[in-house]
């Protein structure tokens, strides 16, 4: 198994695209990227600790490969929104890969260039090395399948 960590808007959302992907293990809502240590979403929503809302993937790359898992994360979110997608305003909901090896980081950077077709304005996806990982509380943890729900949309 490999892994694989993408911050794309509201991390409930980002999971539920990812858990329908054949080769993908499992899946952990989280934070990554700021500064406090073992953080709680309340303080991730302050802004104040500069986590984002992060999925982390465990995937078998001889059934789905990073380029596709990338291809994924392009699709489920606007990367040319700064630190919101939709309605969800705040650091915590920017657009960022973060890798785990230079070959991720390698593999990120060229798709990232495959996408600027795609749009009029700059992609602000950020490209970072992966930090510590904290998982998020456990009523996160597959939260719109929990709660019935099949988008983060009311």
């Amino acid at each position: 198994m490999q892994k694989a960590t993408f911050a794309a808007g509201c991390f409930w959302g980002v999971e539920a695209a990812f858990q329908k992907i054949k080769g993908v293990n499992s899946t952990t809502v989280g934070y990554m990227g700021g500064k406090t240590k073992n953080p709680i979403y309340e303080q991730v929503c302050t802004d104040k600790t500069g986590h984002a809302e992060v999925i982390q993937i465990a995937y078998d790359p001889s059934i789905v490969s990073y380029e596709k898992l990338l291809g994924i994360f392009w699709s489920i979110h606007d990367p040319t929104q700064l630190n919101r997608q939709g309605p969800d305003i705040g650091t915590q909901y920017r657009s960022v890969i973060f890798y785990h090896s230079e070959e991720q980081k390698k593999i990120a950077e060229q798709s990232k260039q495959k996408q600027l077709h795609r749009y009029k304005k700059e992609i602000l996806t950020e490209i970072n090395p992966a930090k510590e990982f904290y998982p998020a509380e456990e009523y996160h943890q597959k939260y719109l399948e929990k709660n019935k729900f099949f988008s983060c949309k009311k």
